[in-house]
Order: C-alpha cells, then sequence, then structure tokens
C-alpha cells in the first residue's frame, strides 16, 4: 500500500483547517451563531407596565331611580335618574310642566324614591278638586282630615288618585287613625317625595 509523506507546509495546513472545524463545531454545538440562548417554555408572558391601557380598572356603578312622571308636563312617562334627585330633575327630564301645571302643588325639592310617581296636578284638576273638597265641608284652604275624608275627597288631593285613595280608607279602617302625616309611607304608591307634597294639605287630627 503506497505511502503518503507530508511537506511541512502541507501539514501545518491540515492542523490549521482541523483547528478551525474544531472551533466551528463547538461553537454550532454551544448554541452560537448570535441567535441568543433558547427560550425556555417555563417563562411566563411579559405583562403590560403598570398604567397602561392594559391594566383592567374597577367599573363604578351608581344606583339608578325609576320614577313614573305623569301630569301636566310635556314628556310623561318613565325615567332613569341617579340616586340622590329630586322631583325638579324628574319634572326637568319629561320636558318640564306644560301650561296647565299648577305649579304651586309641587315640591320641587322633594326628594325622589325608587318606583314612586312624579304626579303634577293641571289648574283644572285642581279646580276639581277644590270643589270636591267644598263639597264634603271643607274650604280650599282647610286642610283634609285623613281620618274622616271620603275617597272622593282624597281623590281631589295632588297625586292621590282614586286607588291610592281608597288605600288609604282601608288602611285606617284595619290600623286605626293616622297620627302623623308620615304615616302615609306605610300606603303603597306614596313616597317621602308624595308626603312632602301633602304636607298641609292634610292632617291627622
Amino acid at each position: 500500500m503506497p505511502s503518503f509523506t507530508l511537506s511541512r507546509p502541507q501539514a501545518i495546513a491540515l492542523t490549521l483547517l482541523a483547528l478551525a472545524a474544531i472551533l466551528v463545531a463547538a461553537h454550532l454545538l454551544g448554541g452560537g451563531g448570535g441567535t441568543g440562548a433558547p427560550v425556555s417554555a417555563d417563562v411566563p408572558p411579559l405583562t403590560a407596565p403598570t398604567g397602561t391601557s392594559a391594566v383592567a380598572r374597577p367599573s363604578v356603578s351608581r344606583a339608578v331611580l325609576v320614577v313614573d312622571v305623569a301630569g301636566a308636563v310635556r314628556r310623561p312617562g318613565l325615567y332613569r335618574l341617579p340616586s340622590g334627585s329630586r322631583i325638579a330633575d324628574a319634572v326637568a327630564r319629561a320636558g318640564g310642566m306644560s301650561r296647565q301645571a299648577a305649579t304651586a302643588s309641587v315640591n320641587l325639592a322633594a326628594p325622589l324614591a325608587d318606583g314612586e310617581q312624579v304626579l303634577v296636578p293641571s289648574l283644572a284638576a285642581g279646580a276639581a278638586g277644590a270643589s270636591a273638597i267644598g263639597g264634603g265641608g271643607a274650604s280650599p284652604s282647610s286642610p283634609v282630615d285623613l281620618n274622616s275624608a271620603t275617597a272622593e275627597q282624597l281623590d281631589a288631593l295632588p297625586g292621590i288618585g282614586p286607588v291610592t285613595a281608597q288605600k288609604i280608607v282601608d288602611y285606617r279602617t284595619e290600623h286605626g287613625p293616622f297620627t302623623s302625616v308620615d304615616d302615609l309611607d306605610a300606603i303603597p304608591g306614596i313616597g317621602p317625595a308624595r308626603i312632602e307634597n301633602l304636607r298641609g294639605l292634610v292632617t291627622p287630627s
């Protein structure tokens, strides 16, 4: 078998090539090549910095009242109002009072209650109510006695319809006479705002 003899320059060149091959292989096996360290599957994802839009903010809810605005207003109907609103706010949402409204009969500063009906009486209804009260023996300037008034007399009061008037009569029959105007709060359909409207117009005598 023939033998090959390398010259000194050939041996040096061959050695350099072998070293270069070893360095390249070591570089590749070590994850070199400028690609950086491999990403581990256990590394958690990056989170958005605090203060960015990605941070969830707790929602703030406000209590809402639903009231029925009826009578001498421009747009009667159901309206949603924020908690703490007054009758003036409900009337404003309904477009304000009409020209036929008996403005003096409405306490605009009274607070609203959820589920309440805000009834703005008309001048015509006020005149009819005065006649009804007068026919019962009381003048328009005299308060109506909650413990002796008929359902018809109570119906003539602002914000009190025939159904609520009958409830007042039934309540005093079952539970005894009223001792305060605030006792009307026990009647379904009469809330704090309605009671404020009735102060001075009724008496528990």
